[in-house]
């Protein structure tokens, strides 16, 4: 890994530390939401590391693929393994995923598990992809125009181009949270992002459905 995406990794994990300690002091419990994928793992690792009261803070996913934990494919094993060590193991972790074979059954149990959560979310760390997708919002996605109106937290979603079917919280519960951050890496993204923010059609790029509120951006080459 490049010395640019460490050092990236590093600023965002002590921007989120500053978050979740001043949200503590005003409030019991901080809700910390966070994406999966191999971009955030450096992120991970250099935010467990810091010194913060881990038992009063959740954490849980913006979205997870419909498999079983000790899959690699989990992005909630990747939080386990990267993420919950040393003290940061004493956080509170709510995963997205039941013992229901897909997420259609599973997804009412998974929402009452995760309404208890301190919302609004202190921070929500968005990823994006080549297609401009971010939490499970693919543009190719049956489920998309729901998933980006609905009031419900979570929806099921079934997309051609990915092989598992997936939960996400919908973009208005990833929208309640005092702060929001994209952390990409590589040029392909930042050009993808750069053609996200000179239109306006969330259907094509759903990124673009992040773009109204405060964003800050993470990148690095």
């Amino acid at each position: 890994m490049s010395g640019a995406r460490q050092a990236l990794a590093e600023q965002l994990a002590e921007a989120v530390f500053q978050a979740l300690v001043d949200d503590l002091s005003r409030q019991e419990r901080a809700l910390l939401v966070v994406s999966g994928g191999s971009t955030p793992v450096p992120f991970f690792k250099a935010l467990a590391t810091k010194s913060l009261p881990w038992e009063r803070i959740d954490i849980t996913l913006a979205d997870e693929r419909w498999v079983d934990e000790q899959s690699n494919d989990s992005n909630a094993r990747l939080v386990r393994e990267n993420l919950l060590q040393g003290a940061a193991a004493n956080a509170n972790f709510v995963p997205l995923t039941s013992d229901a074979s897909t997420p259609e059954e599973g997804v009412e149990e998974v929402a009452k598990r995760t309404a208890s959560l301190p919302w609004p979310a202190s921070v929500v760390i968005l990823g994006m992809g080549g297609d401009g997708h971010t939490a499970s919002l693919f543009p190719d996605s049956l489920e998309l125009g729901l998933a980006l109106s609905t009031d419900e937290p979570l929806v099921a979603v079934r997309t051609p181009s990915q092989p598992q079917p997936r939960i996400t919280f919908s973009a208005g519960r990833l929208h309640q949270a005092h702060r929001h951050i994209l952390h990409i890496t590589g040029d392909d993204k930042r050009s993808v992002l750069a053609n996200a923010m000179q239109g306006d059609d969330v259907l094509k790029l759903p990124i673009r459905a992040f773009l109204s509120c405060p964003l800050a951006i993470y990148w690095a080459p």
